[in-house]
């Protein structure tokens, strides 16, 4: 016999993220989602459910978490301005491929299309699912409770399946509320079933193999999807046994620790220059989950970062939407990132294909890493204040322990960490890439904490950025989450100042904070403002002051911000180049000294 059970729609919801393994719900109360949160208050052991100070926090902290720990978290947000706070969050997730759930509250369907309170009905009724709905993979908008157990099934299906990426559940206040009939069985997790490996078509990997093995100077160009995958360890032995180097687009930093001998850092506008000498030299790419945009492929510019054609493309990705999109594909191979590598490996095995080895063209991108890090070291001892941003990032790179997980936000510091942060490891170099999206890091730093307790996270942040959303501090404060936050003091919105001047000449307007009166520029004491919240708050007053306070912070184990002045006029070198139609191109900066 099969026991039926009485459950309000919340407890449903919540069943569903048990069985998923969901442990984080973050989001802010309302008058919408009050229902939830009676349900996620039975269930706190198992869910914990932290409060922010705005949605938009919510979003970046479960985006974060999932890059962290590739398990999902909820977000709950209420009617009208509540969820409408969030879609920046959202937009940040689906561009860089991570999961979330957000359950947007909306008014009772009784009072659908009648301009109830917080109602979005001038188009639709109760329209808040167009909002999000080009930001998300899937939108559901259940109307009944008894639709809800199939909805958060495929809303799990959805955002877990393929391509990760959000997805939104929109659910009318009543239906939190109301019940429903349902088995006494808690619902079978589908999380795991979807996560679908999918391989390579035999002639397909075959043509991949036979075009790598047959190059004189490939490179594997490790992107996102490859970290999604976690192919990183078979990244390195494919590496290894052909003797291949390796570069990364920003979202696969680490994905060969710094100092490996094959991998040579980033590419594009702001990588490195041996990376970018790698891809633009090479006669085979084999490229693993890149979508190639904008910055990271030098806008496509021939010569700056790609060269395709000539240089034939090897493309994996699981999304068949992205091979091609943006260069021809000389093989194009549809499947997961880690499969298709460990394809490759087995076949190798199976032919007995000797080691092989590229030792002039490794010996060749060596000396270009040489000759950049020679010109770019005495940067780093730099004395004065403000500092020099390439003391701020040497420092950071030294002091930081290996383990450590470093958010970047979004501003000219983003490019500097880019281009010269020593990343020993996968999924510990967190950025918002696709979107762009200002308090990324501010916010996703608790997310990221909370995924791995036992690993600092350090956000390093623009004072633009952390005055949007320095309230994450409280939350920390809140929550006891030892969270630190190194604000990059340069009194402007430096990275957007640069453009404006590049493009326009010496002509500033909104890009710097002054005093308008006297044009002073104007900067908050951030380590006041940390303590005025509960937090601990360092200034750097001298150059080498910022070791010590990092020190301290990481000793103290609490929430902490360090203020730090770091210089506006030095600019990150570009190796690569960017070009906004119609404005010119800024074009590769950087030669290497002739010896």
């Amino acid at each position: 016999m099969v026991t039926v059970l009485s459950k309000t729609g919340a407890q449903v919801i919540v069943d569903r993220l048990l069985c998923e393994g969901v442990s984080f719900a973050f989001g802010l109360c309302g008058h919408g989602n009050i229902g939830l949160l009676n349900a996620l208050y039975d269930v706190q052991g198992q869910i914990h459910t932290v409060s922010v100070h705005h949605e938009q926090a919510a979003g970046h902290m479960a985006d974060a978490y999932w890059r962290v720990a590739h398990r999902p978290a909820v977000t709950f947000t209420s009617c009208g301005p509540g969820s409408t706070n969030i879609p920046v969050a959202v937009a940040s997730a689906m561009m860089d491929s991570s999961a979330l759930l957000a359950i947007t509250a909306n008014i009772p369907s009784v009072q659908f299309n009648r301009g109830a309170f917080q109602e979005t009905y001038r188009h639709y009724q109760a329209d808040f699912p167009s909002v999000l709905r080009p930001y998300v993979k899937r939108s559901f908008q259940p109307t009944r409770p008894d639709q809800l157990p199939l909805v958060m099934r495929q809303a799990f299906l959805e955002m877990l399946g393929g391509r990760p990426g959000p997805v939104q559940v929109d659910v009318p206040l009543d239906l939190f509320a109301e019940t429903v009939d349902v088995g006494g069985e808690r619902p079978q997790a589908v999380g795991d079933s979807v996560r679908i490996r999918s391989a390579a078509e035999a002639g397909r990997l075959q043509a991949a193999l036979e075009t790598l093995l047959g190059a004189a100077h490939p490179v594997i160009l490790a992107g996102g999807g490859a970290v999604l995958s976690e192919a990183e360890a078979d990244v390195r032995t494919l590496a290894e046994r052909l003797g291949v180097p390796v570069v990364s687009t920003p979202l696969a930093s680490g994905v060969l620790p710094a100092d490996h001998p094959l991998y040579f850092g980033n590419v594009g506008r702001n990588g490195t220059f041996a990376a970018n000498e790698a891809t633009r030299h090479a006669d085979v790419i084999l490229a693993l989950g890149v979508r190639f945009d904008d910055r990271m492929s030098s806008s496509w510019i021939p010569g700056y970062t790609f060269e395709i054609p000539p240089t034939k493309l090897i493309q994996v990705d699981i999304d068949p939407s992205e091979i091609g999109r943006n260069y021809p594909v000389a093989v194009g191979v549809l499947g997961d990132a880690r499969t298709v590598v460990r394809q490759f490996a087995a076949e190798l095995e199976r032919r007995q294909q000797p080691r092989a080895g590229h030792a002039q063209w490794v010996k060749r991108l060596e000396a270009a890493r040489q000759v950049w890090e020679n010109d770019r070291a005495p940067l780093t001892k730099t004395e004065g204040l403000p500092l020099h941003p390439e003391r701020v990032v040497a420092t950071l790179s030294r002091a930081l322990p290996d383990n450590a997980l470093v958010l970047s936000d979004v501003g000219v510091h983003h490019n500097w960490l880019v281009q010269r942060l020593r990343v020993r490891g996968p999924r510990s170099f967190l950025q918002s890439w696709g979107f762009g999206s200002m308090c990324f890091a501010v916010c996703g730093v608790l997310g990221a904490k909370l995924a791995a307790p036992d690993r600092p996270a350090v956000a390093v942040c623009g004072d633009g950025g952390f005055l949007m959303a320095a309230h994450s501090v409280a939350t920390a404060v809140e929550y006891d989450i030892p969270a630190i936050w190194v604000v990059w003091n340069n009194c402007g919105y430096a990275s957007i100042y640069d453009l404006q001047v590049g493009a326009f000449g010496p002509r500033e307007l909104a890009t710097r904070f002054r005093k308008q009166r006297t044009g002073e520029p104007v900067s908050a004491d951030f380590a006041a403002l940390a303590q005025a919240m509960g937090a601990d708050g360092y200034r750097v007053t001298g150059p080498g002051d910022l070791d010590g306070a990092l020190a301290a912070a990481l000793a103290a184990n609490r929430p902490a911000v360090i203020d730090v002045p770091v210089r506006s006029d030095e600019r990150p070198v570009p190796t690569g180049g960017w070009v906004l139609p119609p404005l010119r191109p800024f074009a590769p900066a950087y030669r290497p000294t002739p010896g």
